[in-house]
């Protein structure tokens, strides 16, 4: 609510009880919230440059990603390409140590046909020395291109299976490498996600910054024309004497009862509605702004719909809308005591209304509230905010 309370009570009820230093002291407290927000609005502007250059670093860091992973993927064409060459050189092999394998298997049969005094059969079947030479040489060859044939189809079927290997170790690797680059590409999309999330949220506070100074500027200037009327009335007394109504504005306030009056409330009086307390009296630092803000009265969270109470007797001064206030009814309680009720969804009181303790005068609503339906509540004496806590039993 803020500093704007104080035009409501000299709105309605004129210049009485306000001194030009008591609009001075309010102009100069919000004179001191709008300094303060725009400092608070420079460094979200400066907080918005770093995100900005921080989505700007990701993006590049994707880009590279992304540059890897169809680097990876080229290699993996060509590992695929090598490894279905090798695939058709092991086919190949295969068939020509299959035909080997044939030769051996056939030899094998001669031999066993031949039986185990084959060898020796035939090395003694010569009919010459030479010839018996010779026999054993072929024999030996014989030999030998089994051993040698034996040994290279060992040779290229192991040759080929450890390049396959090694190329399906390979594969695997390439495609683990891809599976990781994937993952990072989406941990970095999702943190591009937050820090755009977090660059949307520090925009959005640096406008609701921007519209809360403008609103600080307008009351102060309004104030500031308030303060300019006061001065204008203070040099007008000096050159007139104005009558007792005069002084006190278009009204004069209730007397005071004596004992009974509102001064002698203090801790007697009960709360105008039952519930949790949103906002206390006094200076607050924001929780979103990080900046002070002033409450000069308390906010009391309610039902839609729940009555709301007089605190004490009283006359009722003003009772109709009032900008960031909603509905709102103020009652004159006499010794300058006022008190205030915003947020109204129905006001039950018209101007020039006698109400007494407790009775109902409106009740709870959520007209131009932030949080929802709830009563704002303040008391002032002589058009200065007091704290209401002191004053409930």
């Amino acid at each position: 609510m803020g500093r704007i309370s104080l035009i409501v009570i000299v709105l309605v009820t004129g210049l009485a009880g306000l001194s030009i230093a008591d609009v001075r002291d309010d102009l100069h407290g919000i004179k001191q919230e709008i300094r303060e927000k725009k400092t608070e609005l420079k460094k979200n502007k400066k907080l918005e440059k770093q995100v900005s250059g921080e989505l700007s670093k990701i993006d590049q860091s994707l880009k590279q990603k992304e540059a890897n992973l169809k680097a990876l993927g080229n290699d993996l064409v060509k590992v695929e390409r090598v490894l279905g060459k090798t695939g058709v050189e092991i086919v190949q092999a295969t068939a020509a140590a299959d035909k080997k394998r044939d030769q051996i298997r056939r030899r094998l049969v001669s031999l066993y046909k031949a039986g185990e005094l084959g060898a020796t059969r035939m090395f003694f079947s010569a009919e010459s020395f030479p010839q018996m030479l010779e026999n054993q040489r072929y024999m030996q060859a014989v030999l030998h291109s089994d051993q040698q044939l034996f040994a290279e189809y060992k040779s290229k079927i192991d040759q080929l299976k450890g390049l396959k290997n090694v190329l399906e170790r390979d594969l695997a690797k390439k495609e683990n490498i891809i599976a990781s680059i994937a993952s990072k590409k989406v941990e970095i999309e999702e943190e591009k996600a937050k820090k755009a999330a977090y660059l949307s949220k520090v925009r959005d506070k640096s406008k609701s910054q921007q519209a809360s100074i403008k609103e600080l500027e307008a009351n102060a200037r309004r104030l500031q024309a308030m303060m300019e009327r006061l001065e204008a009335n203070s040099r007008k007394s000096y050159n007139q004497k104005p009558s007792k109504k005069q002084a006190l504005g278009e009204r004069e306030p209730l007397p005071p009862v004596a004992d009974k009056g509102f001064s002698a409330q203090r801790g007697r009086l009960a709360i105008p509605v039952k519930g949790d307390i949103l906002a206390q009296f006094g200076r607050h630092k924001h929780p979103e702004f990080n900046s002070y803000t002033v409450n000069n009265g308390i906010s009391i969270a309610a039902a839609k719909g729940t009555e709301i109470r007089s605190v004490f007797d009283g006359q009722v001064i003003f009772a109709d809308y009032f900008k960031g206030y909603g509905n709102m009814v103020i009652i004159d309680h006499g010794g300058g005591y006022f008190s205030l009720y915003g947020h109204a969804s129905r006001l039950n009181k018209k101007v020039g209304a006698q109400v007494a303790r407790n009775e109902a005068i409106a009740n709870v609503g959520d007209v131009d509230s932030s949080r929802g339906t709830m009563l704002y509540f303040e008391l002032r004496h002589q058009g200065k905010p007091i704290d209401p806590a002191p004053w409930f039993r």
